[in-house]
């Protein structure tokens, strides 16, 4: 268990000092929301792509127990067979897993990814070749999708704070199928915390679902929920 001195903020993000400096900068106009988006590949790049384990080169340190451990849960947001994406897929690990998680639940899942670092894409192509046409590079503010997906998993983080509601606006709108769902996570707030589901509610979009598993550090705690189109 981590020591109580470390700060929550590294709990929930272990570059959250970099990311605040990035964030600073986007909002004084030192830099714009392209820069933005580069500043943050540039966090990311070194440790994925040095990484040695294919959890690694998809953001997580240590064992492939903690990435199970903080990601399976992301199946409980299934509940059908169906075609999934994953935005901000990196290497494709989090594809080719549940893929596999799902199967062992009874559904058959058809994953796809986009991610907008090119070189993330590469790698994610280059260890799934036989889903190499389902890995897509892009921005997903931007990007079109080459049809509706069931299920669509993204990150809150992945876009600048004031850009957060435009994009579960725009994936409800233009990526996820009709009865489809949307999933937000995994992500780990404090405990007593719900200000991701309150940030949903606030844009009209009620939670319609929420799992969520214990973290190593009994300060927070790790998230998922969905909302249904």
């Amino acid at each position: 268990m981590d020591t109580p001195s470390e700060p929550v903020e590294a709990l929930k993000d272990l570059g959250w000092r970099e990311i605040t400096a990035i964030d600073d900068a986007l909002r004084t106009g030192a830099i714009d929301e392209r820069g933005w988006h580069e500043a943050m590949a540039g966090l990311l790049r070194p440790a994925y792509l040095t990484a040695p384990t294919p959890w690694g080169q998809s953001g997580v340190e240590g064992s492939e127990q903690r990435w199970i451990d903080g990601r399976k849960f992301v199946v409980d947001a299934l509940d059908r067979d169906g075609t999934f994406l994953d935005c901000g897929c990196a290497n494709g690990y989090l594809m080719e897993c549940l893929h596999r998680w799902a199967a062992d639940k009874g559904l058959a899942v058809e994953p796809h990814g986009v991610d907008i670092v090119p070189e993330f894409v590469a790698l994610a192509r280059s260890r799934l070749p036989h889903w190499a046409d389902r890995i897509h590079l892009g921005n997903v503010l931007s990007w079109t999708p080459p049809f509706r997906f069931d299920a669509v998993r993204v990150g809150l983080e992945y876009v600048p704070a004031h850009r957060r509601a435009s994009l579960v606006a725009r994936l409800l709108d233009e990526f996820v199928a009709p009865g489809g769902r949307l999933v937000i996570g995994p992500f780990t707030e404090e405990v007593g915390e719900r200000s991701t589901e309150n940030e949903l509610a606030s844009w009209g979009h009620p939670v319609t679902g929420r799992s969520e598993v214990a973290h190593r550090d009994h300060r927070v705690i790790r998230r998922l929920v969905w909302t249904d189109r």
